[in-house]
């Protein structure tokens, strides 16, 4: 089962109400979240409803769609759940969240057409979904080897909204990440620093040691080049997901 880290309260409290920061990252979500009695599709589901039924409809009902998508909840569910939820908790709170679930779970054809748009202003091929890191990505990006020899190039393509969870590339000489932005709209941001925004023609320098994360932008299909730049002992180490708050910062 994924372990859940989470770090917004101690990024947003942990100077002001360090007591609530570790409430709500160690308890809340380090012990909760992680608690298998409930597997985590059900544990989203199940939020994703408490909030609608409080009537909180900002971005941290964002976040939690968001992880509803990303652990397996179909826009056929969802939709179904916010309609029998909307009976009992109120008919314009179902209206409001449709509002916001309708963003995180792109209609089939606007997507098709928008993602069709934006492979056809690159020369890189979008390729297949990135299955094997999913776990690592909120919401959905996709892969495609450019080269495996000599320096590993991939072009990495990511939905609106997607981006990788914080991560180190690791190495004990030389290492580290070059991106090239090659089509779309996206961020790169480094532990404690503002977001970078990245366009076509741009390109980030990634030391090896240097906690960062990297995706699209809210509102646009995004694609770089991911050289991975070659070192002794080099390794990934994944981190926590990019909370809501701090993406939702991001235009």
């Amino acid at each position: 089962m994924e372990k859940i880290v989470q770090t917004a309260g101690r990024d947003a409290l942990g100077d002001f109400a360090p007591e609530f920061a570790h409430f709500n990252d160690d308890i809340l979500f380090g012990e909760n979240w992680n608690n298998t009695d409930i597997d985590l599709k059900t544990r989203c589901m199940i939020t994703v409803v408490a909030l609608m039924a409080s009537g909180i409809t900002d971005t941290s009902l964002k976040f939690h769609l968001e992880n509803a998508k990303a652990h397996g909840v179909t826009k056929k569910e969802i939709a179904a759940i916010i309609t029998h939820a909307a009976f009992y908790a109120g008919w314009p709170k179902g209206w409001a969240v449709f509002n916001m679930a309708k963003e995180v779970w792109n209609e089939d054809a606007a997507a098709g057409d928008e993602r069709a748009k934006h492979e056809n202003s690159m020369v890189f091929p979008i390729g297949q979904p990135n299955d094997a890191f999913a776990q690592y990505f909120t919401g959905q990006s996709y892969l495609a080897p450019v080269s495996t020899e000599q320096a590993g190039i991939f072009n990495v393509t990511f939905e609106p909204g997607c981006r990788n969870n914080w991560h180190i590339h690791h190495a004990d000489k030389g290492g580290g990440q070059i991106l090239v932005c090659v089509a779309g709209r996206g961020y790169y941001q480094e532990w404690g620093k503002d977001a970078v925004e990245m366009r076509p023609g741009g390109c980030i320098n990634i030391p090896a040691g240097v906690k960062h994360w990297h995706g699209a932008a809210p509102d646009s299909w995004f694609s770089h080049l991911a050289v991975e730049v070659p070192g002794e002992n080099g390794s990934n180490e994944w981190l926590e997901p990019v909370s809501g708050e701090q993406y939702g910062i991001l235009k």
